[in-house]
């Protein structure tokens, strides 16, 4: 129904003419609540600077629209490799424990690095870059502060710096550069991956 709407410029009086159809021949229906809900309303948004074009940029309007083409997709490296859990991957007791991972960072492998689905950047504190060997003058400047990390107060980090990771082992082991935003303050974890590193990753987490 929807797609009908939106072929078109000109779709505002064909959808309310269809939608009274809808609603006229929808009234006395009951459904159940676990059915799919009967639809007798649709809200659109109309205005913006397109209602002050003359008949000749609209005319262009339309043909640029018309003229839009289906995208093609682009499908990431190892994309069809499926990612499958089994009863290999329980826990004692599911859903109370972090997910914790040991990735090679450069040449170290850290033992506490904590995959956190809800964060939207990947943080390492000062410690465990010392422990790494690294240079602060490779640091490059932060976007800004963020918040989540400690409680009820915005972190600003000292900067950020690109560092290879290396999951698995020699037989089967994939690297990718990660960004971080380095911290100063101390954490229980050497690192936290977030949401780009899953990204980056392509990996799925298993919680259970």
């Amino acid at each position: 129904m929807l797609k009908k709407y939106f072929d078109g410029l000109g779709f505002k009086k064909d959808a309310r003419d269809d939608l009274k159809k809808e609603k006229s021949a929808d009234k006395g229906d009951v459904k159940d609540d676990d059915g799919f809900p009967a639809v007798h309303d649709c809200y659109m948004i109309y205005g913006g600077p397109s209602t002050q074009l003359t008949a000749r940029q609209r005319k262009r309007e339309r043909r640029e629209v018309f003229a839009a083409r289906m995208a093609v997709p682009q499908y990431l490296s190892r994309s069809s490799t499926p990612i499958t859990f089994d009863r290999d991957d329980k826990v004692v007791a599911p859903s109370i424990y972090p997910l914790i991972v040991d990735p090679i960072i450069i040449n170290t492998r850290l033992s506490k690095v904590l995959m956190d689905g809800g964060s939207s950047l990947n943080i390492i504190y000062l410690e465990t870059l010392d422990l790494l060997g690294i240079n602060r003058a490779q640091l490059q400047p932060s976007a800004g502060g963020f918040h989540g990390v400690v409680p009820g107060k915005k972190a600003l980090p000292v900067g950020r710096i690109n560092l290879p990771v290396c999951f698995g082992t020699a037989a089967n082991f994939r690297k990718e550069t990660l960004t971080f935003e380095l911290v100063e303050f101390r954490g229980t974890y050497h690192a936290i991956i977030g949401c780009p590193g899953y990204a980056k990753f392509m990996a799925i987490p298993n919680y259970t």
